[in-house]
């Protein structure tokens, strides 16, 4: 049934977030998220702010339940939410629709923007001969070093395997492009390598209220080995990844499953444990603030600490 004010023109937001993702690969799930809830709100035509808003939070929720890995989506819906709280205050509903698209389309267009922001603090920090060691696949950090490259500053870089999607790979072939001496290694010779590293550097799915990072698995396992090594991690993160969420262990993050690592009875029957290892494994894990040296954003270089007061700023303003 079509939701009372949309467009009877059927517009899936979901088949939309999927095709710019696939479609763009330099896009992030926060800004696809943003971009969909924007094309979803100019096919609407609510008469009342109740039913305008319902139909906002109808197409987060929705975008939310159609992922597996919801919180870098979720991050993005929020800012969107919190942009829409601000300008239903003494405006009209249609004024309300026309701001929030604006709004969503400058977001959207900035984007880029914070991720050369990022690029632009960190670069200090990347130096001529260093050692440094990334996990998986980043976009922010791949924009660090290929503006580290244009400065023309000689690094080579360690980069983990990252299972099960071996998205590291992928940071391989891109740094072999730029001439970038690289090595791919496996998740388990982390600390094997650690003591011949200057500095870790790590994205984020999400950072949250205390400062600490949800991020790829293995993400917290780098960071002790790095912390027990005396070795600096930085992080890197767009500010509208800065998430409400407040986490205490691995099983307080919303992508848990009961199922995850839990021992089965398999004596019945012969166990295909490669497809085991991708089905009952987590995707996601939360490193805590204390393992994080510093993080670079596009709001500057801050510690951990300084998220919850960037939070703040927005969601009180």
């Amino acid at each position: 049934m079509t939701n009372p004010g949309t467009d009877s023109g059927k517009f899936d937001i979901v088949e939309h977030y999927n095709g710019l993702v696939k479609e763009n690969s330099s896009i992030s799930s926060p800004v696809a998220a943003v971009d969909s809830l924007v094309k979803n709100i100019e096919r609407q035509h609510a008469t009342t702010m109740l039913e305008f808003m319902m139909i906002v939070r109808t197409a987060c929720d929705k975008l939310k339940k159609a992922t597996n890995n919801s919180i870098s989506l979720s991050a993005g819906c929020d800012v969107f939410l919190q942009q829409m709280a601000r300008l239903s205050h003494a405006q009209s509903v249609d004024e309300c629709r026309k701001a929030l698209i604006k709004a969503g389309t400058d977001f959207v267009q900035g984007a880029g923007r914070c991720r050369d922001n990022v690029a632009e603090f960190g670069s200090p920090f990347v130096r001529d001969d260093q050692t440094i060691l990334i996990h998986s696949y980043s976009r922010v950090i791949m924009g660090l070093l290929r503006r580290a490259v244009k400065q023309n500053k000689r690094f080579r870089v360690y980069i983990t395997e990252s299972r099960p999607d071996q998205s590291g790979l992928r940071a391989a072939e891109e740094l072999h492009k730029l001439g970038v001496p690289c090595e791919v290694i496996l998740d388990a010779a982390v600390g094997y390598i650690m003591e011949k590293v200057d500095m870790v550097l790590v994205g984020a799915e999400g950072v949250v209220e205390s400062g600490g990072l949800i991020n790829k698995i293995g993400t917290y396992q780098l960071a002790i080995i790095a912390k027990a090594a005396k070795k600096p991690l930085y992080a890197l993160a767009e500010s509208f990844k800065f998430v409400r969420l407040y986490p205490l262990s691995q099983y307080d993050l919303p992508t848990y499953r009961s199922d995850l690592l839990s021992f089965k009875d398999k004596a019945a029957a012969k166990v295909d444990w490669h497809a085991e290892l991708a089905r009952s494994n987590p995707m996601l894990d939360y490193t805590p603030p204390q393992f994080i040296t510093l993080m670079f954003t596009d709001l500057g270089v801050m510690t951990p600490s300084g998220v919850s007061d960037e939070l703040i700023k927005f969601y009180l303003d």
